[in-house]
């Protein structure tokens, strides 16, 4: 193998990569200002000191339902380019890839039912 000039150029521009991508990390470590003590730790809520437990207030299962609808949407997003190119398409196929593809969606929905993630349980106070 000879080392050309495309190869010091491939390696150039990583290594500027390299630096360019570190650079900003290395700066702000070093400018950054050090706060340790009182009230950095705390939770900010518009300028009013929280009350309570501030960082327990929502439970987990809301992350669960946000998850599920980002994946429900995206599987939507999948049904429109179908729904445009069904006109210029002749045939039974596609209508026999949408079916399939709305089948495992039910399937998943099914599923989730099955499991209970749907079912949006009480908070119990410890």
């Amino acid at each position: 193998m000879v080392f050309d000039t495309l190869h010091l150029a491939i390696i150039v521009f990583l290594v500027a990569a390299v630096i360019f991508a570190a650079s900003p990390l290395v700066i702000a470590a070093l400018i950054a200002p050090r706060t340790r003590g009182g009230d950095y730790r705390m939770p900010y809520e518009c300028g009013v000191t929280p009350l309570g437990r501030a960082w327990d207030h929502y439970g987990f299962n809301y992350h669960i339902y946000a998850l599920i609808f980002i994946a429900f949407d995206v599987d939507v997003l999948y049904l429109f380019p179908v729904g445009v190119a069904y006109r210029s398409m002749g045939g039974l196929f596609p209508l026999v890839e949408l079916s399939y593809f709305l089948f495992f969606v039910l399937l998943a929905v099914i599923y989730f039912i099955a499991k209970g993630v749907f079912s949006w349980p009480r908070r119990l106070e410890p």
